[in-house]
Formats: C-alpha cells, sequence, structure tokens
C-alpha cells in the first residue's frame, strides 16, 4: 500500500468509519473489524480493491426521502491488522488512531489460534475487549 493510499483510506475512516470488535458467530470472542458507510458505492468499489471486504446494502425505508447506502465491512483478521498498520499514522480522529494502536499492540498477545483459553488467558482477553470499549 503507498502512503498516500493509506493516507486516504485514514481520512475516510475518520470521516465516515469504525475500527471496532465484532462477533461472527454468537458466542464468539469479539475480532477487529473495519466498517466504512456510505452512498458513495463506488467509492466503496475503490477500497474494496485496496482493502478486501464485501459491500452490502442498507435497507432504506424511505427511498423518496433517502438515498441508498452500503456498507464496506472488513473482518478477515489479515486485511483488518495490515490496513491498521498502515493507517495509524493518519488518522486524526483520537479514538480511532487509539484503538487501531490498541489492537495492533494487544489484540495477537491475547488471542489463541485454537480458541481454548485457559481461565488467565480468558481474563487477559476479555480485558483487552473492555479496555478497547472504554476508549
Amino acid at each position: 500500500m503507498e502512503k498516500w493510499e493509506a493516507a486516504y483510506i485514514a481520512g475516510i475512516i475518520d470521516g465516515e468509519g469504525s475500527i471496532t470488535l465484532t462477533r461472527m458467530h454468537e458466542g464468539e470472542h469479539r475480532r477487529p473489524c473495519i466498517t466504512v458507510a456510505s452512498t458513495d458505492k463506488e467509492l466503496l468499489i475503490y477500497l474494496q480493491s485496496l482493502t478486501g471486504g464485501t459491500i452490502n446494502n442498507k435497507k432504506n425505508y424511505k427511498p423518496d426521502r433517502h438515498k441508498d447506502s452500503f456498507t464496506l465491512t472488513i473482518k478477515k483478521k489479515e486485511n483488518v491488522m495490515f490496513i491498521l498498520k498502515h493507517i495509524s499514522p493518519y488518522l486524526r480522529v483520537d479514538k480511532k488512531r487509539k484503538r487501531s494502536l490498541w489492537i495492533l499492540e494487544h489484540y495477537e498477545k491475547v488471542t489463541l489460534r485454537n480458541g481454548k483459553y485457559s481461565p488467565e488467558l480468558l481474563r487477559a482477553k476479555l480485558s483487552f475487549e473492555e479496555l478497547f470499549f472504554q476508549i
């Protein structure tokens, strides 16, 4: 990813995106996720070409008054971590920059590949999630 692309993506995420933790399945631990919402599908298609992810239509309850809107969702861990690593220096919204850096610094340390957590590691994982949402 070029620096200008990372800066551009960071600006879009600062304005129209979110960096959060989400569950893929019920009862599962949360994992990093980046989303960008927009009425401009062309923008999301361009971002998708750089970042991966999927684009979904959002339900428009008042089509006579509102434009259709779409959401780009990036959940694949490798993609999310790659993106956060490159955009973090360019994020200007304090909360999003702090969340990005928190994930980069701590997520791998508290996440086991096989998902079988000892009581100590489970406490660390839950603490990571709790502290993330306090940011």
